[in-house]
């Protein structure tokens, strides 16, 4: 059995504390600010994206890794043969999982498997643990790819979003739309459902509260969750509403791990601060 590297790009929004833990490494998608490339999480981070997205009435450009940079990150493990297991954003969102089997066809490297997550943030971010996990257990590489490609329609990514304003700059919310959701104090939340995003609920109020309605709306669906981990992944919140959202899990006495991580610059670039998504598998 040959030894097995995963890799990830960076809009899974792993900690560098799990990232290390679990001998990850990132391949960093690229964010655009007017002419200026910024690799993500790398050289930009999220406060200075919305700086300049509020300074200039814009939501950044998001781009799929360079190929020359996806090699150069790959390189010294094809040269030591190791399998390598890929997980990238949904296809239905970016061209990186295209980019990474580039890499491989042009290095006529066969040991690449790429998984399509359908996913994003720690929606791949589960994926790329359990993968992890499996690999500690003594897996073969195709015995976990099998596994995780039939795990990928289990995971449950959800978010909500405090302010339709850079949703709109991005081109997703119509301007009398967020006009009035942003008077009426709406909050959508956005699912991902066969790797595309969509809203599904919709909330109304201040954030603590609608944070507190999101997570009792789930409460069934969490206490028939796969019960290993859990996220609760943001993108710059108040600390109480996030430490009130963990205490909610915590107190279902359900989830063996819970884990709180920040949102990288993707994903932070899309829906704006204050926005707060509980991530789990179903069984």
């Amino acid at each position: 059995m040959g030894e097995i590297k995963i890799f990830a790009d960076s809009t899974c929004d792993l900690s560098e504390e799990l990232l290390k833990k679990y001998d990850i490494t990132i391949i960093p998608l690229n964010i655009v600010l007017g002419m200026k490339s910024f690799q993500d999480g790398k050289e930009i981070t999220p406060q200075e994206i919305y700086e300049w997205s509020d300074r200039e009435g814009e939501t950044p450009k998001t781009a799929a890794p360079e190929i020359g940079v996806a090699f150069d990150i790959l390189k010294p493990y094809m040269e030591k043969k190791l399998d390598i297991i890929f997980f990238g954003i949904s296809e239905e969102m970016s061209v990186t999982c295209q980019v990474i089997r580039m890499v491989a066809q042009e290095q006529e490297y066969n040991r690449i498997f790429v998984i399509n997550s359908k996913n994003l943030s720690t929606g791949i971010g589960l994926l790329v643990l359990r993968a992890a996990d499996l690999v500690r257990e003594g897996f073969s590489v195709e015995e976990i790819v099998k596994i995780i490609e039939e795990d990928t329609d289990k995971v449950r990514a959800s978010f909500v979003v405090d302010t339709l304003t850079y949703l709109h700059r991005g081109g997703r919310c119509s301007t009398v739309a967020t006009l009035l959701g942003n008077t009426l104090r709406l909050k959508p939340m956005i699912a991902v459902n066969n790797g595309k995003m969509g809203v599904d609920k919709k909330y109304r109020g201040r954030p603590k509260s609608v944070i507190s309605n999101y997570a009792n709306d789930l409460r069934d669906e969490l206490l028939n969750a796969d019960s290993t981990r859990v996220f609760i992944t943001h993108s710059g919140i108040d600390q109480l509403i996030e430490q009130e959202a963990y205490q909610f899990l915590k107190e279902l006495n359900y989830f063996k791990e819970i884990l709180i991580t920040r949102a990288g610059g993707v994903i932070s670039s899309h829906c704006g601060p204050n926005t707060l998504g509980i991530l789990f598998f179903e069984k």
